[in-house]
C-alpha cells in the first residue's frame, strides 16, 4: 500500500511539471525562414503564426506563386523547431517512465 501512495505522489509531481511544460511551450517563440532568410515566419510553441516578415526584392507581380511556397516553407519550418523543442521537453519530463513508443505527450 505504501508503494501505491508514493507512485501517486509521483504523478501529481509529474501533472504538475508537465502542466508547467505546456505553459513554457505555449510561450516558445521560434523562426522559421526559407528562401536562403527572404521569407522568415515566427510562431508560438503551439504553432500559431505570431509574424512574417518578407524581404522587398520578392514584391514583384511575376513572383507570387514563387512568395506564397516560401511563406508555406518558412511556417513549416519554424512549426517543426517548435515541435522538436516540445518533444524534446517532454523527453526529459518523461525520462525513466515505461512509456510505450510513438505515445505523444503532452495531451
Amino acid at each position: 500500500m505504501r508503494d501505491i501512495m508514493g507512485m501517486m505522489g509521483k504523478v501529481k509531481e509529474m501533472q504538475a511539471k508537465m502542466e508547467q511544460m505546456q505553459a513554457e511551450i505555449a510561450e516558445l517563440s521560434v523562426e522559421g525562414k526559407s528562401g536562403g532568410g527572404l521569407v522568415t515566419v515566427t510562431v508560438t510553441g503551439k504553432g500559431e503564426m505570431k509574424g512574417l516578415k518578407i524581404d522587398p526584392s520578392l514584391f514583384k507581380e511575376d513572383d507570387v506563386e514563387i512568395l506564397e511556397d516560401l511563406i508555406v516553407a518558412a511556417h513549416k519550418d519554424a512549426k517543426d523547431k517548435a515541435d522538436a523543442v516540445a518533444a524534446e521537453k517532454t523527453k526529459a519530463l518523461t525520462a525513466g517512465l515505461p512509456i510505450p513508443p510513438g505515445f505523444k505527450m503532452p495531451f
